[in-house]
């Protein structure tokens, strides 16, 4: 029998609606029941596509025992951490205060009033090798709730305090300075992290976090230092020589498990991929190899594929897992490669992509370009066999929500690579997923969350208008319409009025959301770029393409803000820095005033990506139409060129820039 869980539509709470626990979703009924029945919640925080979530559910959730034991002594809640990312701030904070470290699954137990008192990530159903199961602790915290129960209570009082001093401290630094110097020690520290060798940074797991290289990348632009753009190439290249990505169905997996970036967590994200295809683009120009073009359009076309909703929209996930095993769809041995290829395509494929009997992953193989070259193309007519093949073997599920915050990172990568490959196909999934996000998950000037099974989520939180204007300014540059730009204008101004604390900064949600148990302003920049980080981007792009004196104050103070938050680790803020290059080092501008005759249709990919571009409805004093012809001002570190009268002109003088 199905439990309540039934009636949502996450993907993620709805693999838990055949558990015998009697879950809740996040609701006041819950909150009133535990109050009502003197219980306390366990509330359980992950993804659809998160492999130790679903080890979890397999060994504990669908255990009888474990279940009468939760259904007995707990109210429980299940809760999606894409469809709810404050609650999963609020309770991440709450787990890393408890335990020194967070990560999914989230397990909680706190009071009806929501005041933690225990938490955790993955339990073993039973105790074993030094960790304590999920059945000892369901007893045990039991027991201390119903005889020792302000142990408890001081135990949560105790975090609380410490939360919000931690907010206090947050608060009373955010009068730092704007200070250049933090560029370049961020730039120093990653090459002090930085794995000459393999590339990444560190040891195992290695993260992709593109938002870092695209620092790099932008950095060795403005001050070309090469070991920036080394640091960065190498990372990507390793990154897709090995089993990161995938070489038959392309796309990026999550990341790392080894050092050389062989053996992937198998699941894959939609905002590793669009991070990725931006960090591509750009090293694309900053390196004049046509190569990360092609990997950028390659995990494009995976994501054209397979990635999209019928009407235009991104899905979220594919699950790492197949039938129970991590990775089990991708993994191959020789044997099968020759009896779908044939056995001269099927050896030279193997060879190529190091398959071998032994295997390099228990026993099978994941195919990789590690010290091959990268003479992909005798190989391409084998993928689509091989695509069929594998999805006629196993089953991999697909998350198929339609977030916001990652659809708009995924519209501007396709923004990007319009713009670097003038594939026509990349802009019109940019303009899709846009009109599908307007269609379902706006309503008049406000964002909702996430859309599935025709319902929108929860109402949208910083991230969400953060990456649907960072979406908005790419179609802008990838089209010069107008429209675009005056949207997220009416979305930033949004922003600073429901979402900005006087102080400095964002708050991860808005005056009009459910109050929870802090008030969080999320700054560094994790697997994404954080929504304030992003805002920062965003407001300065904003002040350079307006020339308001409104953004101008906006984003300094948003910068401001945000330098006094980095100042302790600068590099653990790549997003950031990059909105603080650009606005120290600002790209070239480029102003038109096109001809009323000629069509304007085609002029962003005239003008070279990086560039800022404002199209003029019409001539002005400032910027008259000279000669009857279209005119390009362009300008650069506060110093203007001479109008000119042709694109190969505007790329000349960008290039000696």
């Amino acid at each position: 029998m199905s439990n309540r869980l039934q009636f949502e539509t996450s993907p993620y709470l709805l693999q838990h609606k055949d558990n015998p626990v009697d879950w809740y979703p996040w609701c006041k009924e819950a909150f009133e029941k535990a109050r009502a029945e003197d219980k306390p919640i366990f509330l359980s925080i992950g993804y659809s596509a998160c492999h130790w979530c679903h080890v979890l559910a397999h060994e504990s959730f669908e255990d009888r025992e474990i279940a009468e034991l939760l259904n007995q002594y707990y109210i429980s809640v299940k809760v999606d951490k894409e469809e709810r990312p404050d609650i999963d701030s609020v309770y991440m904070s709450v787990c890393q205060a408890f335990t020194g470290s967070g990560g999914w699954p989230t397990s909680i137990f706190m009071t009806w009033d929501q005041k933690p008192f225990f938490a955790g990530t993955y339990f073993p159903r039973t105790a074993g090798g030094g960790r304590i199961g999920m059945r000892e602790l369901l007893l045990k915290l039991h027991e201390i709730w119903t005889q020792e129960r302000d142990v408890l209570l001081r135990q949560s009082k105790r975090i609380m305090e410490h939360l919000r001093e931690e907010d206090l401290e947050e608060r009373a630094g955010e009068e730092g300075t704007l200070a250049q110097q933090m560029i370049h020690l961020a730039a120093e520290d990653y090459e002090s992290r930085y794995d000459p060798q393999y590339g990444g940074f560190g040891q195992a797991p290695k993260f992709p976090t593109p938002h870092n290289l695209l620092f790099l990348l932008n950095y060795y632009e403005r001050y070309k230092k090469g070991s920036c753009l080394e640091m960065a190439e190498h990372t990507l290249l390793q990154m897709y020589r090995g089993g990161m990505f995938d070489h038959i169905g392309f796309g990026f997996c999550r990341y790392s498990t080894d050092r050389m970036f062989l053996v992937p967590h198998f699941e894959k994200m939609l905002y590793d991929n669009a991070l990725l295809i931006l960090a591509c683009c750009k090293a694309y120009t900053a390196a004049e190899n046509i190569l990360y073009r092609k990997i950028a359009e390659k995990t494009a076309d995976y994501i054209l594929r397979e990635m999209v909703s019928p009407e235009g929209g991104f899905y979220s996930a594919q699950d790492a897992d197949s039938e129970g095993e991590e990775g089990k769809y991708y993994l191959f041995t020789p044997d099968e490669m020759i009896r779908v290829l044939g056995q001269k395509d099927g050896e030279a494929f193997n060879r190529h992509y190091g398959i071998t009997k032994r295997g390099n992953f228990e026993g099978k193989n994941i195919p990789n370009l590690l010290g091959q070259d990268f003479n992909e193309e005798a190989f391409e007519t084998m993928l689509p066999r091989l695509r069929q093949y594998r999805k006629e073997r196993y089953d991999l599920h697909l998350d198929d929500k339609v977030l916001t915050f990652w659809n708009g990172l995924m519209i501007g990568a396709m923004c990007e690579l319009y713009l670097v490959s003038k594939e026509e196909r990349y802009l019109y999934a940019a303009e899709q997923a846009d009109a599908f996000i307007r269609k379902y998950l706006r309503e008049k000037d406000g964002l909702y969350v996430s859309y599935c099974k025709g319902e929108h989520g929860a109402r949208g939180f910083l991230d969400d208008y953060a990456g649907y204007i960072f979406a908005q300014l790419a179609l802008y540059r990838a089209t010069l319409k107008q429209v675009y730009l005056n949207r997220a204008d009416s979305l930033c101004e949004r922003v600073m009025l429901d979402f900005a604390d006087d102080a400095g900064g964002f708050y991860l949600y808005g005056h009009d959301s459910e109050e929870l148990i802090l008030h969080p302003k999320e700054t560094y920049d994790g697997a994404v770029p954080s929504g304030n980080s992003l805002m920062a981007w965003n407001l300065v792009r904003m002040s350079m393409i307006t020339g308001s004196e409104t953004y101008r104050q906006a984003a300094e103070k948003q910068l401001k803000f945000l330098s006094a938050a980095a100042e302790q680790y600068p590099s653990g803020y790549g997003m950031f820095l990059t909105a603080f290059l650009e606005y120290m080092e600002p790209p070239v501008k480029v102003t038109v005033v096109a001809d009323e005759q000629e069509e304007s249709e085609h002029l962003p990919l005239g003008i070279p990506p990086e560039a800022v571009v404002i199209l003029l409805q019409r001539p002005t004093a400032e910027y008259p139409l000279k000669d009857g012809k279209t005119t390009y001002y362009i300008c650069y570190k506060n110093s203007c060129m001479p109008p000119v009268h042709t694109l190969r002109e505007v790329r000349g003088i960008s290039d000696r820039k």
